[in-house]
């Protein structure tokens, strides 16, 4: 085993791994994870044990002001190492109450497509009304293609699933406003 120098531990992993609580075992496994994860094309992982939470999110747009805000609450407990507020969003207030939105889920495990085949348009397009038993996307599990329907009417607000993401049972894939 490798001695460390006064210098090693306060700089790189060596540092954050102390700053953070994190004993060389938890590290190694939050690697193997990250690694089995990227390998399987899988897009977010929860995890939770007594002494640690773990979400990892790979696909979609850069970490959010909640996602500073959870990786300060997991690790923030820990080692009682605090780690700055890196968000640059303002956190959102809640003036309005939430309207009730419907969400249409993914009744298989699977890939989400948003049209019947590359470059055909989308069945749905956010701002579109929707009737029950209309299609809004296919998800594809063991090369079967199954059509995922509507079972509500109204307006779609949201597509949550990116095309060609991997999907799992009872993931949101969009959320209708209700007439």
């Amino acid at each position: 085993m490798k001695k460390r120098s006064k210098k090693d531990e306060s700089s790189g992993a060596d540092g954050a791994r102390e700053e953070l609580g994190m004993d060389e075992n938890k590290l190694e496994e939050l690697r193997e994870l990250v690694d089995f994860l990227k390998a399987n094309g899988i897009a977010e992982f929860d995890m939770e044990r007594a002494d640690l939470k773990v979400r990892i999110k790979f696909a979609g747009a850069g970490p959010s002001a909640a996602d500073f805000a959870l990786a300060r609450q997991m690790f923030a407990g820990g080692g009682g190492a605090s780690i700055p507020n890196l968000s640059t969003q303002p956190e959102a207030v809640a003036s309005e109450p939430e309207e009730k939105l419907h969400e249409v889920k993914s009744p298989i495990v699977g890939t989400f497509y948003e049209s019947p085949s590359p470059g055909s348009p989308a069945f749905v397009k956010v701002g579109d009304q929707v009737e029950v038993g209309q299609v809004l996307g296919i998800v594809e599990a063991m090369k079967l293609m199954n059509e995922i329907e509507s079972d509500m009417a109204g307006e779609v607000v949201k597509r949550i699933a990116a095309s060609g993401q991997p999907v799992e049972f009872g993931q949101p894939l969009f959320l209708i406003r209700p007439r």
